[in-house]
Formats: C-alpha cells, structure tokens, sequence
C-alpha cells in the first residue's frame, strides 16, 4: 500500500540525507519525495510517499522518530487531505500538431509555459491520475522530457500537521 507522510524536520543541514540514509539502509525505496521550509524558517516539511505494508512502515517511523532533527511525523494516507504534484512535460510540436497539444493542455488546464519551433512545455499540476492521464495523450505525439516534483500533502479543513492536529 501507498502511503503519505508529513514529516516536521528542523531546517538544517545534512536532515534530508540523514532522513534518505535511513530508507536505502533498510533497501526501502521513497516514491515520493518533496521538501521546503514553512512559515517558520527554522523548519522544513518532507513529504513523503512510500509502498509498504504496514509493519514495514512501522518500523520506518519508529527510526525516524529517533533522528534527533525529526520533530513530528503524522500520517495522512486515511486522513481527508488534497494530493498534488506539478510536472513539466516537454512534448515535440510541429505546425502540424500545436493545436491539437494545446487542446489537451487546455482540457487539462495545464499551462504552455515554453514554444518553440519543434517543442512546447507544459505545466501540470493535479493528483497522479491526472498527470498519468495527459502524460499518456502526449506520448502520443513524442515526449522528449520530463520533471516531476514530489507529491505535496496538506490536510482538509482545520487541522494541521503542525501544531498536533493529529
């Protein structure tokens, strides 16, 4: 099973090693990986997604919570929250097949955020569906490139990871 996890770290140097070091020394592979500070500069947010089952994912919260810059981690898989993750897709455009692209884009409100004489760059922001969804249509007309960030996961409603909302 996939989960989501927020992880409330110090923002320092050396935590996200510390944090992927103790995944790869376990052979755990991280899906899904995003990190930046908060409003607090001195605290940085790791999402993380992982594939494990639930004893496996035990475990790897019980050793995170030992590392000394780990200052909350709360799972969000069950918890309503909204999913989202931003890809740029660099897709080969001729004058043949611009206007086509750029419907797909459009029914996908993603942006064209670069043109050129042969390629356009698409942004696309949404839940992995989606970015599954355009991403196979484009293939069609040839993808030369592609970059995701890490999935991103905040909470529905009042709560928050923060301040013990769970």
């Amino acid at each position: 099973m996939k989960y989501v996890l927020a992880v409330l770290v110090e923002n320092k140097p050396g935590v996200l090693a510390r944090v992927a070091g103790l995944f790869s020394r376990r052979g755990f592979n991280i899906e899904s990986l995003a990190v930046g500070r908060t409003l607090d500069r001195s605290l940085s947010r790791m999402t993380l997604e992982v594939d494990a089952d639930e004893k496996t994912l035990e475990q790897v919260v019980k050793q995170l919570n030992k590392l000394i810059n780990v200052l909350k981690i709360s799972n969000l898989t069950l918890e309503p929250s909204v999913n989202r993750e931003l890809v740029l897709i660099k897709v080969r455009a001729d004058a043949v097949n611009r206007s086509e692209i750029q419907q797909i884009a459009e029914t996908f409100r993603a942006k064209i955020v670069d043109v050129s004489l042969q390629s356009l760059i698409i942004e696309v922001t949404g839940n992995e569906e989606k970015i599954e969804a355009i991403t196979l249509l484009l293939a069609h007309y040839g993808i030369l490139e592609v970059a995701r960030t890490g999935k991103i996961a905040l909470l529905r409603g009042s709560k928050t990871t923060k301040n013990g909302g769970i």
